[in-house]
């Protein structure tokens, strides 16, 4: 068996993935004469070609191609592996995730006056990071909207919130009192690669079984704010977004008859972190509803 050199594996990832070694190097910060001797020296080890250079830039070989995902999730077995013994030997250590427009300030602040030594860490997630994020031991706790998937993870009911339509500031909608689903029977709504994700925030299928309208695919947050403040879709969101604090030219209106969005505290199933089961009870009493505007 031979003897992988965790950091050989991590060049060939990073030269597999931008197909050029000079792209790689730049990104790993070393010179490229020296990048594929140590490219070189991963696949004597092996003892398999893993890349080819051609006329058309660098290749995958056959090998390469099997290795790749391969080397990706040794990488990542490792990195989980170095967070978790982190972790059992700093057990005054602790980080919280929060989605956008979700706020931790007051449960962080009292965990930290309750345990002043500790190491109190903050960091904002994704729409799409909160199981990955927990799994691979970025974060320890995670304040989320759901849906997301709970396999392995403890989850934390904490408060429901409205939800809304974002539309844009010269909209027919804006400034309504409220909407309903018939109001928006015809507007396009943007899709995520996330099926649970589209069927709770899109409401689709719709109560009478028509599907939602089908607005632009995204998956950044940006580009779907662009998408709807040029009058190209509108969004259901959370009532608790503020919306002109995250983009100019939007406003929401309250959308009624539809199930509200559930905001929870998650965490990997079995830690036994004691500053992770105390923040669990400071988040049920401290997180109950929508900071105030």
């Amino acid at each position: 068996m031979p003897d992988l050199d965790l950091r050989l594996v991590r060049y060939f990832t990073v030269v597999a993935d931008h197909r050029h070694f000079g792209r790689a190097a730049e990104e790993l910060r070393v010179a490229q004469p020296s990048l594929s001797r140590q490219i070189r020296a991963l696949e004597q080890r092996l003892g398999a070609r893993l890349l080819e250079r051609g006329p058309r830039g660098t290749q995958l070989t056959e090998a390469g191609e099997v290795f790749l995902p391969l080397a990706k999730a040794l990488l990542r077995s490792a990195d989980q592996a170095a967070a978790r013994a982190r972790a059992a030997a700093q057990p005054s250590r602790i980080t919280i995730g929060y989605m956008g427009n979700l706020y931790v300030t007051s449960a962080v602040r009292e965990l930290r006056h309750r345990h002043p030594d500790a190491d109190v860490h903050v960091a904002h997630l994704d729409w799409n990071e909160p199981g990955e994020a927990l799994l691979t031991h970025r974060v320890d706790a995670a304040l989320a909207r759901m849906p997301f998937a709970t396999d392995k993870l403890d989850v934390t009911a904490l408060y429901d919130e409205p939800r809304a339509l974002l539309v844009p500031l010269d909209h027919r909608l804006a400034g309504k009192e409220s909407v309903t689903l018939d109001d928006i029977a015809d507007e396009p709504l943007p899709r995520v690669p996330n099926a649970d994700w589209n069927a709770f925030w899109r409401v689709d299928p719709r109560p009478d079984g028509r599907p939602a309208p089908d607005g632009p695919l995204v998956e950044d947050l940006q580009d779907k704010l662009e998408y709807i403040v040029s009058g190209q879709a509108v969004a259901i969101v959370s009532a608790g977004l503020r919306a002109t604090s995250i983009r100019p030219g939007l406003t929401t209106v309250p959308l009624e008859g539809v199930e509200p969005a559930h905001v929870v505290l998650a965490t990997r199933t079995g830690d036994k972190n004691r500053l992770l089961t105390d923040f669990r009870r400071i988040a049920k009493a401290h997180l109950t509803g929508p900071e105030p505007s």
